[in-house]
């Protein structure tokens, strides 16, 4: 990975340019920049702001042995492919440098250490506030500032009496920290499982993974075939559908866990995933449960002290809590002023379309699709960038 004190090619701090972009891209993550290349590619000017003093500042802070979930073929951001070099299943630090191969090869104007507090309608032109008195403004604004945005952890009752230690999985890096000690990991997601492994792998005296909703389970890749690919084919599928097939296919692919705690789920696997729950990827789970390395127990309640109550009625003595409990979008001070969010605080549209009464707005990266996230990333910057160039 680049040195941690030297900005990525193209990248510039804290200044950005007095003349009007075409557009302003508010997050220089993967959907961001794809957005702006993708605008570019149409003779649109873009201008991408972004928080943090370097571009893909999320993905610099996921765990060590993060890996794109999604093969490196289907996973390239437009106009340029992810090297080879970087494997099939791409990991954290090659995804950073792509990145910022990808903000260097399309000669994209980053700024970095530009926080946007407000999104406003001035007129014609979107008024964009930002730290340091800046007022920045344009005609379009795409809003790229991220999935996992806002770490969440749930106020369980008790929680303040906890002695031990307890963070979100945003938080975690690697297992060096828990040699020997007594983990339990809350949420049973793609990042709670690798989690699980991770400890399990590195050491851990005792792992536990506590579930609240049993997961789908899908192998990574089957004779080759990457699970992407069927999640790609059932999307032109009806659910209903997607939902009859899946079990049997899990049958023959995933052992049954239930009598090591993880039951199969009730729920059908597509209607699942349209409620923002995608399959986990087993890169371990499987062997780690069925070797009874890792433990599944019953979802958490409360805590009482040192005392860590389940759903089940047990209580457990964990000596530390991570916590892969999901994060929020944060996008209320950003446009919730302008009802473009639904009761969820997710953008009411993506991709190509614009919410009612707020034109030349866009949104991408808010969706976990079982396709792949970088892909459809890719996907929404080019519709963005067609619709901006045909309105423009």
């Amino acid at each position: 990975m680049s040195d941690p004190t030297t900005a990525a090619p193209g990248v510039s701090a804290g200044t950005a340019s007095t003349a009007e972009p075409d557009a302003i891209v508010i997050g220089a993550g993967p959907g961001g920049l794809a957005a702006a290349a993708a605008l570019r590619q149409r003779g649109v000017r873009p201008l991408v702001l972004e928080r943090a003093e370097r571009l893909g500042a999320s993905w610099r802070g996921h765990y060590d042995r993060l890996h794109l979930h999604t093969t490196r073929r289907l996973s390239a951001l437009p106009g340029l492919p992810i090297p080879r070099a970087y494997g099939r299943w791409v990991g954290r630090d090659n995804v950073v440098r792509y990145l910022e191969q990808y903000a260097e090869f399309h000669a994209l104007e980053v700024t970095t250490g530009i926080t946007v507090e407000r999104v406003n309608r001035v007129r014609d032109r979107w008024e964009l506030p930002a730290n340091g008195g800046r007022v920045l403004t344009s005609p379009v604004v795409v809003v790229a500032t991220g999935h996992n945005h806002t770490p969440h952890i749930p106020d369980w009752p008790g929680l303040d009496t906890f002695p031990g230690e307890l963070l979100h999985a945003a938080r975690y890096r690697n297992a060096g920290d828990y040699a020997g000690r007594d983990v339990l990991v809350v949420g049973v997601g793609n990042t709670g499982a690798e989690i699980a492994v991770d400890l399990m792998e590195g050491g851990a005296g005792r792992v536990r993974l506590a579930v609240r909703t049993p997961p789908h389970i899908m192998r990574r890749s089957t004779a080759g075939w990457p699970a992407q690919a069927s999640g790609i084919a059932v999307r032109r599928l009806p659910p209903r559908l997607v939902d009859r097939l899946a079990p049997y296919i899990e049958r023959v692919s995933v052992p049954d866990l239930s009598e090591y705690g993880l039951a199969r789920p009730e729920h059908g696997l597509y209607a699942r995933v349209l409620d923002g729950a995608i399959p986990v990827q087993d890169v371990g789970l499987i062997d780690a449960i069925r070797s009874r390395r890792v433990e599944p127990v019953a979802a958490v309640e409360g805590f009482d002290a040192d005392k860590v109550r389940l759903a089940d009625g047990s209580r457990i003595s964990p000596e530390v809590v991570i916590c892969a409990t999901g994060y929020r979008r944060g996008l209320e001070p950003l446009v919730g002023h302008l009802g473009v969010l639904d009761g969820r605080g997710r953008p009411v549209v993506h991709g190509t379309r614009t919410p009612p009464g707020a034109p030349g707005l866009y949104f991408t990266g808010f969706t976990n699709p079982i396709s792949g996230m970088f892909r459809e990333m890719a996907l929404d910057a080019r519709r963005i960038a067609r619709s901006v160039a045909r309105h423009s």
